[in-house]
């Protein structure tokens, strides 16, 4: 479903469009290539001179590689358009700062701790910071197993996707559902009754 149609005229202004793309490596590895990109509908003066219309304020990325424990063994970013050519794009080389993080253990703290604020770009990092999911996503049914309909009996341990959002919750009734092997009976049915 989508938002709502606005009651009220609008004009675009801008655009922030943020994409993520995971490979499959012939090593073992992976690599998520992350892209965000700020392209205003107007000319747009910047201290470093006039950005056209649809010319992008920034055009900047970001890959990191990791192992199948998400674990980061490499990072590489790029600026390809900043807004003051000469500075913003010298960052890039300070993301290998990454290597060594863990996407699932307390990731985004140390990316904070090794690039916020001076330490790096708001950009790059905002960007680093929506990584995690984006690798469950690409790692699910490759290197994760979902057991999507959690109809598999031999494994003693429940899909990893559940208890880790509103609807995958063990009360729920999407858990009673789809994964009932792994439903918690007693709470589902007083969830039901609120």
């Amino acid at each position: 479903m989508p938002l709502s149609s606005s009651s009220i005229r609008r004009a675009l202004k801008h655009t922030r469009a943020i994409s993520i793309e995971a490979f499959a490596r012939d090593d073992g590895l992976w690599d998520l290539d992350a892209n965000i990109t700020d392209i205003k509908t107007r000319d747009n003066q910047l201290a470093s001179g006039v950005r056209p219309c649809g010319s992008p304020i920034h055009d900047l990325s970001l890959r990191i590689t990791i192992d199948i424990n998400l674990t980061i063994v490499g990072a590489e970013a790029v600026s390809d358009a900043v807004p003051y050519p000469g500075y913003c794009n010298t960052i890039g080389p300070d993301y290998k700062k990454l290597i060594g993080l863990n996407l699932l253990r307390q990731f985004r703290r140390g990316v904070n701790e090794r690039m916020s604020g001076i330490n790096g770009c708001t950009h790059i990092t905002e960007l680093a910071h929506i990584l995690p999911t984006a690798a469950i996503q690409a790692f699910a049914g490759d290197v994760i197993d979902t057991r999507d309909g959690g109809n598999d009996t031999n494994s003693s341990e429940a899909p990893f996707q559940l208890n880790r959002c509103h609807a995958l919750r063990l009360d729920g009734q999407a858990v009673a559902q789809y994964y009932p092997r792994w439903a918690n009976p007693l709470s589902v049915a007083k969830s039901s009754r609120e």
